[in-house]
């Protein structure tokens, strides 16, 4: 691409060039991102095929919804990609938090315990916990008489398997592990990582319920955790799995007793999966699935460049440039919260969508420390367009995620070198 048209955003010759560079240097992990979408892309189409994916049955219910056969096709095909004997995909699921407390909500009873074996949650998700410090009764599984420990990965970001195995106590009936790193300064889990901690926990004769959070995850590997032998699996549609058309949305899938279980929950004993219209927007739905491992893989590409180019320019990212990757979230350590916020505001400054609005840091509800987020999207809080966030604390770091086109990426990250400056620390 020319020079010409990133100039026209204000983008230095110098900066330019070294923008050449990264994408240089970040062109073996494009390789490799293209190769995973090749066969993410072609199962995704086999699923559509084999589910009988009409166009007939794309316009939907309203109502109760009965009789849903759109609903029920790209049900099918969910559970098909994602290696599970079920799913449930409902545009009333507004976002992965709300998903992954049906699950928690629909599995755990009083007395049970909750036990997460890759360190603390997303923040979103403390609420839906508990803790001892909460003043009032929200609800919490904390508040249903559930309790909840965590085991920590090790050091280099991998499961630890001895902690597990001896950590698993005699009311542990749910095992969450979490994919993406989040908020946190670890890395992603990998396939082999899930494998392995679903391989440690039943060789240790427990018969608990693993479960996985697995937004921002999607498509970023040949294989779902339902291929490693996770029971259960949830995420949002305005993640990865939507491909940046679905307007909500989001799913579980797994085992069909499971799923069916989490149904009662979300609608009311005896009704399950059998209730919830698709309001015309089962095209949507499907689409957006199909786009997903193309648009998955031009957000990866664009991490990978931001990291290029972030390092080139003296910034710490994480994961690196050329590193195996387990979600599409790109870390950079700016350590300092004017570089926050100035990120932030250049890759709103780049986007399609509410372009000249100006993010400033606030108290986001369900995060303990302010927080600033960058998003001009189609879809209020896609995070599989192009986004970056961070909470307002030490090493400030931003989590850029998403991309619809990599020349968003590519820009946004130009314009906030440019408003930073090169790191001479």
């Amino acid at each position: 691409m020319s020079f010409e048209s990133y100039q026209a955003f204000g983008i230095s010759p110098d900066l330019y060039a070294l923008s050449e560079q990264a994408l240089t240097s970040a062109r073996p992990a494009f390789d490799a991102i293209r190769k995973n979408r090749e066969v993410n892309q072609l199962r995704v189409l086999r699923a559509m095929q084999t589910a009988g994916l009409s166009e007939t049955w794309l316009a939907g219910t309203t109502g109760y919804g009965y009789d849903d056969r759109g609903r029920e096709q790209i049900e099918a095909i969910y559970a098909n990609v994602f290696g599970a004997q079920a799913a449930m995909v409902r545009i009333q699921i507004s976002s992965g938090t709300q998903a992954i407390a049906a699950c928690l909500f629909g599995l755990l009873r009083p007395g049970d315990e909750l036990l997460a074996i890759s360190g603390a949650p997303y923040d979103t998700l403390f609420e839906t916990i508990g803790s001892e410090d909460a003043k009032h009764d929200h609800g919490s599984l904390r508040d249903f008489g559930i309790s909840y420990r965590q085991i920590e990965l090790k050091p280099d970001g991998s499961p630890d398997l001895d902690a597990i195995r001896s950590g698993i106590g005699q009311n542990t009936k749910v095992i969450l592990i979490q994919k993406s790193r989040g908020y946190s300064l670890r890395r992603s889990l990998y396939i082999e990582d899930i494998r392995a901690m679903v391989s440690t926990i039943r060789e240790s004769g427990s018969q608990a319920v693993i479960m996985v959070d697995n937004c921002y995850g999607e498509f970023v590997e040949t294989e779902e955790p339902c291929h490693a032998g996770a029971d259960l699996c949830a995420g949002s549609l305005i993640k990865n799995p939507g491909g940046g058309l679905s307007p909500s949305g989001g799913y579980i899938a797994g085992r069909a007793d499971l799923v069916d279980q989490v149904a009662f929950h979300l609608t009311a004993p005896g009704l399950g999966r059998h209730v919830g219209p698709s309001l015309g927007y089962n095209r949507l739905i499907a689409q957006g699935f199909y786009m997903a491992p193309h648009i998955v893989a031009e957000s990866l590409m664009g991490a990978a460049y931001a990291a290029s180019l972030l390092q080139l320019c003296g910034y710490q990212t994480q994961p690196d440039p050329l590193a195996r990757r387990g979600d599409l979230i790109q870390s950079v350590f700016l350590e300092k919260p004017e570089r926050l916020i100035a990120f932030c505001q250049a890759v709103q400054a780049a986007s399609p969508i509410d372009g000249f609005v100006t993010p400033e840091p606030w108290d986001m509800p369900g995060y303990s420390h302010q927080v600033i987020m960058a998003a001009g999207t189609f879809v209020q809080g896609a995070s599989i367009e192009l986004s970056a966030d961070g909470p307002m604390r030490p090493p400030y770091p931003a989590y850029m995620q998403g991309g619809l086109c990599f020349e968003q990426v590519r820009l946004a990250c130009m314009m906030a070198v440019q408003k930073m400056g090169v790191n001479q620390s």
